[in-house]
Order: C-alpha cells, then structure tokens, then sequence
C-alpha cells in the first residue's frame, strides 16, 4: 500500500483495498455485459432494450469509477485490466448467446441480480471493518442495481396481477351488493 494521510488503519484499508478490487471486477464484467446485450439485442422491442442497455452502461461506468476511485483513496491499486477482470470477476459467463430481446433480458437481469447480492454483501463487510466510506459506496451501487434490475425485469412481466385485482375488485362489489 501507498502512504497516506486517511486515517484508517492499514489493517483496515487493505481488506478493503481487496473487496473493492473484488468488486471492481466484477463491476467492470457487468459493464462489458451489458455493452454486449446493448450491441446484440434484436426483436420488437430493439430500441426500448437498446437504450435501456445503454443507460445501465452509463451507471455501470460510474460504479466502476467510484469502486476504482476509492481503492486508490486507501493506498491501494486499481486492478482493472481485462486480464484481472477475467480472472477475479465472480459474475457467470454472459448467458444470451442469441439476439432475442427476451433472451437478453433475462440475462442481464441475471447479472444485476449476482452484482446486487455481492455489492449488499460488500455492505456488510465494509461497515464491520469500521470502513463506513466504503459501505457507503456499496450501498449507493446497490441501490442503483435493484432500481436497473426493477426496470430490466418489467420486461418480462404481463401487468397480468393487475387485470386479476380489478377482477376481484369487481367481484367482491357485485357480493356486496346481494
């Protein structure tokens, strides 16, 4: 590690130097994940995937540069070649192998779901290692994931619960009134 004045212990910084790299991997693979799906996509709703892709990247790129950014913060290195992405990154091996909308939908949902699982479990180890920079930092990535997994997923679900509560709305108005 580096010198420097931030007044963690080194004890501290450097697991943390390491989850974030951990994590700054696999940020990075689902960045090149999604720039995959934005690039392949095809079917009905291209333009709506395409975008929606496109804007996960631009969110992606900024989880990549905040993870990286604080690693260095602690006195540590940014290990972000594709080399060391390919080697650390926890992610599974982007599943759409075709170019259906549907196909690639579930695959990113796939992804964001295993990076919000390891940055809410980077949460934890950040703040009891006493990092609450760190856990911050996580807990921003996090929330941002569930909110792209939120709108990747409405793209596979029908509103079919919908048409079901205003069935049973009607319903239970028609037995209220014999």
């Amino acid at each position: 590690m580096y010198e420097t004045h931030n007044d963690l212990s080194p004890s501290v910084r450097g697991p943390m130097i390491e989850l974030l790299n951990a994590r700054l991997a696999d940020a990075i693979d689902l960045r090149l994940q999604l720039k995959v799906a934005h690039w392949n996509v095809k079917g009905p709703q291209f333009i709506a995937l395409h975008e929606l892709f496109d804007k996960i990247v631009d969110d992606a790129d900024e989880y990549v540069d905040v993870i990286a950014e604080r690693a260095v913060q602690l006195g540590g290195l940014a290990d972000g070649t594709a080399r060391q992405v390919a080697e650390r990154s926890t992610l599974d091996e982007y599943s759409a192998t075709g170019g259906g909308g549907r196909d690639h939908v579930h695959a990113v949902a796939e992804a964001l779901a295993s990076f919000g699982r390891s940055a809410r479990q980077a949460i934890g180890q950040a703040a009891d290692a006493g990092d609450q920079d760190t856990a911050d930092i996580f807990t921003e990535v996090s929330r941002g994931t569930d909110k792209w997994l939120w709108m990747v997923e409405a793209h596979l679900q029908t509103g079919d619960w919908a048409h079901r509560a205003d069935a049973r709305a009607g319903e239970s108005e028609m037995h209220a009134g014999h």
